[in-house]
């Protein structure tokens, strides 16, 4: 029952398709198109900087846990976890701002004091943000989703109308609240998942119970410490991990892979798991006749926001940072409507800041800061250094003013990625960050299949497919590619 597996990408996704399949006792080769493993959670050094170039938000820790416990580790075997209290700051208009503490309690109390009774509503919603999760976890998120069909259970439709999957987070939320702040708090994870309040199910609510009941959480050193983990755990259980082979034709005969071709040469197989941009996938590595999706198709899915980042280290410490800070002092409807319904450079951006080295010195030299800047756009703009320019300035001029302080002359690195980069680096399509927005028309089996319909040892995994963008829904992704494809083999299908 030995198979030749190519696993195409080493995200989160490859990394964890490829080690399941492994200890299956597959014969399995991980080829990456750069020069380290991790895929988008990348990794920069510079004058002693050290930068996560991708994730730098650790939530829903069970789903690392499960992953490391599953090849005989744990999480404490790679590396040091450590839970932020505060978890993160949002910074609004008028100098109006939200720390968001480590405890229900006092959650609960700050919410109290902006909104009477809102304390105990808050308690009431996160229970039912619980069950949701709970229940997604477990009868949902970690489903092959091939066909609606394996949703038409009784018992699967009746929690789908307690799921509230039929009605948006807009709606759930300000049911509860009135509160803007309170509503944007409630409302800005939806943002990780690629899409606005008022079009995303009102399911991920489940997300506010993995924000502020199961908290924000680093791993000390940086994400990529997370990466190295998944890299030796793959390398233990026996996968071959290539760096720099970019794959650049994946060949097929009768419907079946035979081989892939890289920069370097052929590589025989028996089956292929692309965690690999679906769409490139589809439509540049594979013949015509091996497409499941038109180019048509591609062009009418609704894609998570591109970003503008930028990577800063800073050759003094600065008072009055958090670890994580969302600056919500622009209006934020403005902002979506520039990413979703009239895709252009926006006007006044929101953005995001983590400071790590206010957690980890490591990150840094000593007596310097490590920051990361956000700008969440629409994919597919025209990316010029004009641009890029331009933002950084409106950005830094409006952190400078929060803080009372010039930052501009202590800056002794800095760096911009953005779309062109993303398409580059990670033949991201349209230069897109996070993958599929998460609406309801693209969730569970609405979304690009995990099994290809025309190629019968091809199947796909990460953002783009089930589960959806984020870095647990990544593992939860690998996880069912690999299994798929075990059984697939083991009932003599391949």
């Amino acid at each position: 029952m030995k198979k030749r597996i190519v696993v195409i990408g080493s995200g989160f996704a490859g990394l964890t398709a490829a080690s399941y399949l492994a200890k299956a006792g597959h014969d399995v080769t991980l080829l990456e198109k750069n020069k380290q493993t991790g895929g988008r959670a990348a990794v920069w050094q510079d004058q002693g900087f050290t930068f996560d170039m991708g994730p730098s938000w650790y939530w829903m820790p069970e789903v690392f846990e499960e992953f490391f416990a599953d090849f005989g580790q744990k999480v404490s075997d790679h590396y040091e976890l450590k839970r932020l209290d505060p978890g993160y700051k949002i910074e609004f208009k008028n100098d109006q701002s939200i720390i968001v503490p480590a405890q229900l309690d006092a959650l609960k109390k700050a919410f109290e004091e902006r909104e009477k009774g809102s304390g105990a509503r808050l308690e009431a919603f996160l229970k039912d943000a619980e069950y949701k999760y709970h229940t997604a976890m477990a009868d949902y998120v970690s489903r092959l989703s091939d066909s609606f069909t394996e949703f038409l259970e009784p018992k699967l439709m009746i929690k789908a109308l307690q799921l509230n999957l039929f009605s948006s987070l807009r709606k759930a939320v300000r049911k509860e609240f009135k509160d803007p702040l309170l509503v944007s708090l409630l409302e800005f994870p939806v943002l990780f998942l690629g899409s606005t309040p008022d079009k995303t199910p009102a399911l991920y609510s489940m997300m506010n119970y993995a924000d502020l009941v199961k908290g924000t959480w680093y791993p000390m050193g940086g994400m990529y410490e997370i990466v190295k983990g998944f890299t030796k755990v793959a390398e233990r259980a026996g996968v071959k991990i290539l760096c720099d082979h970019e794959v650049t034709a994946i060949n097929t005969k009768d419907n079946l892979i035979v081989s892939v071709s890289t920069k370097h040469g052929v590589i025989e197989t028996d089956a292929v798991i692309s965690g690999a941009d679906y769409r490139h996938t589809e439509q540049v590595l594979l013949n015509k006749e091996a497409r499941v999706y038109s180019n048509e198709y591609w062009e009418k899915r609704t894609m998570s926001p591109s970003a503008l980042l930028y990577y800063v280290g800073l050759n003094k410490k600065v008072d009055g940072l958090l670890h994580h800070t969302l600056f919500f002092d622009e209006d934020f409807e403005d902002h979506a409507k520039e990413i979703y319904e009239n895709p252009r450079w926006p006007k006044r951006p929101l953005f995001y800041m983590s400071a790590a080295s206010k957690t980890d010195p490591s990150v840094a030299p000593e007596g310097s800061e490590n920051l990361v800047f956000l700008i969440p756009l629409a994919p597919g703009l025209t990316d010029s250094d004009e641009e890029r320019e331009k933002y950084f300035n409106i950005m830094f001029d409006r952190l400078e003013k929060r803080l009372g302080q010039t930052l501009r002359d202590s800056i002794v690195v800095k760096r911009s990625y953005a779309m062109r980069d993303f398409e580059s680096d990670y033949h991201s399509f349209k230069g897109n960050a996070y993958g599929l927005a998460n609406t309801l028309m693209q969730t569970a089996f609405l979304k690009p299949k995990i099994k290809s319909s025309k190629i019968k040892n091809l199947l796909y995994t990460g953002q783009l497919t089930v589960p959806g963008p984020g870095v647990p829904p990544a593992i939860i992704s690998g996880r069912i590619a690999a299994n798929e494809l075990d059984k697939l083999i083991k009932k003599g299908y391949l």
